[in-house]
C-alpha cells in the first residue's frame, strides 16, 4: 500500500503540507487509478498494477493529525504488513527539491507520522520524504505548511514528484536498496535526521 498524507478540502489543495497527495495523485494517473471513497476505511483508495503486484493507494480523508485512522484500518483489513507500506509525506527539514527514502524511525513533529505511528503500534513502514524547507523559526511552522510554496520552490517539488515515480515500479519489485542509493544520493542540505544516522 501507498499512502499519500494531506488535508482534504479544496482550500488545502495547493499547500506545501499536501506535499503527498501530490505525488500520490500523479502516480494514480500515471497508473490509470480510480480513486473511490471508502468510509469505513476514511480515505480515498484503489488498486492499481505496478512492478506485477496489485497495489492498494491511499489518501486519508480524516484531516492529516489522524491520518493514522485510515492507514492502520485499510492495513488491518487488507493484512498488509507495516514492512509494505510507503507513506509519502512533506518535510520540513528537507530543501525543496530534495527526496529521501527510509523505513521506520520516529515522526520527527510530523503530526500525520505520529498518528500513523500510534494507530499502526508500529514504526517500521516506508517513508518518501519530501522536502519543502523550514519557515525559520517554530513559531511559523503552521502557517508556513498551510500556506503556498512560491512559484521557484513549486517546481522543485514538482520536478523532484516527477522524477521519483520513475522509480516506484522496482520499489514495490523489492529492489529497495538500489532505489534508495539512487534517491538518497540527491544532493541539497542534509537533514538533522541524515547526520544523525551518518
Amino acid at each position: 500500500m501507498i499512502v499519500g498524507l494531506g488535508n482534504p478540502g479544496q482550500e488545502y489543495e495547493q499547500t506545501r503540507h499536501n506535499a503527498g497527495f501530490w505525488w500520490l495523485d500523479n502516480l494514480g494517473e500515471e497508473h490509470g487509478a480510480r480513486f473511490a471513497m471508502q468510509p469505513k476505511h476514511h480515505g480515498l483508495a484503489g488498486v492499481v498494477r505496478i512492478g506485477g503486484q496489485d497495489v492498494w493507494l491511499m489518501k486519508p480523508q480524516t484531516f492529516m493529525n489522524d491520518s493514522g485512522l485510515a492507514v492502520a484500518s485499510m492495513s488491518r483489513f487488507y493484512r498488509i504488513a507495516p514492512e509494505e507500506i510507503l507513506v509519502v509525506h512533506d518535510d520540513l527539514d528537507l530543501l525543496p527539491g530534495i527526496i529521501r527514502l527510509k523505513q521506520g524511525g520516529g515522526h520527527g513533529g510530523h503530526n500525520g507520522l505520529r498518528s500513523i505511528i500510534s494507530l499502526l503500534s508500529s514504526h517500521d513502514f516506508w517513508r518518501l520524504r519530501i522536502g519543502i524547507g523550514h519557515p525559520g523559526s517554530r513559531e511559523k511552522v503552521l502557517g508556513y505548511v498551510l500556506g503556498r510554496p512560491g512559484s521557484t520552490d513549486l517546481k522543485q517539488i514538482e520536478m523532484v514528484i516527477s522524477e521519483s515515480l520513475r522509480f516506484v515500479p522496482d520499489f514495490v519489485s523489492g529492489k529497495i536498496s538500489s532505489v534508495m542509493q539512487i534517491i538518497n544520493r540527491r544532493s541539497g542540505k542534509p537533514s538533522k535526521e541524515d547526520i544523525n544516522e551518518s
